[in-house]
């Protein structure tokens, strides 16, 4: 299994599952330099082939262009590899239960254990703190080191108005945490409904946090995602 392909499984994985749109990408560093990641052209996630993966440094300066637009918001990635040596994949994307989030000050809480790691609440991301008038998008180093910085340690954080970044020591663990993050999200607004104004949630305790995230590689489904994603790449090319 090539690094490459596992890339762009990622992207068509991330794709089906609704977490990201035309705009929304999916990196991992190079196993063979840690200060260089792969990341896709500018193209939509679900048309990505092996062809599309761009290598870049840790300034998101592409290696070698070969005439292929860059994304954008590279810099969400390089910055974020930049100040999290331990992080092997990186994902932003546009994720339609998590956005309304972001506008209001009602925290995500962790509501089941595949989604454990969101805990007590996630960071959000408020780019006016770093720059005004902006159009949302982190295309300049600056503003990705300033996501970064929100970010922290965190697996995780939202961007008002926008969308969130999810990041993990694994692709299957970033690809993963970001499918459960928007089914997570989802399931909290249903929750909310169902209770009504007053009504009590109880959410999972630190002590379930704990023993829960560890273990969580997604181990089980990142071989399943993969192959589906794999199978319509070969049902593509006949």
């Amino acid at each position: 299994m090539s690094q490459i392909e596992d890339i762009v499984a990622a992207n068509r994985i991330l794709a089906e599952h609704g977490v990201i749109d035309a705009y929304g990408h999916v990196s991992m560093r190079s196993e063979k330099d840690p200060n260089r990641y792969f990341l896709s052209q500018a193209i939509a996630p679900e048309r990505v082939h092996e062809t599309d993966i761009i290598e870049y440094d840790l300034e998101s300066n592409p290696i070698d262009p070969a005439g292929r637009e860059s994304v954008r918001e590279r810099f969400i990635h390089g910055e974020i590899y930049k100040a999290r040596p331990e992080i092997v994949a990186v994902v932003h994307n546009h994720s339609p239960s998590v956005v309304p989030f972001s506008l209001t000050n009602v925290p995500m809480r962790a509501v089941f254990h595949m989604a454990a790691f969101v805990g007590d609440g996630l960071p959000n991301f408020e780019i006016r703190d770093a720059q005004k008038g902006t159009d949302l998008l982190v295309k300049t180093p600056y503003l990705g080191q300033a996501l970064a910085k929100v970010l922290g340690k965190q697996p995780a954080a939202l961007m008002r108005g926008h969308g969130s970044v999810t990041v993990g020591e694994s692709l299957p663990r970033a690809v993963g945490r970001s499918i459960y993050l928007e089914m997570s999200a989802r399931m909290q607004m249903q929750a909310m409904m169902i209770a009504g104004p007053g009504g009590k949630l109880v959410f999972i305790d630190e002590a379930e946090q704990n023993a829960s995230v560890p273990a969580q590689e997604y181990n089980r489904a990142w071989p399943l995602w993969r192959e589906r994603a794999l199978a319509q790449i070969r049902a593509e090319k006949k």
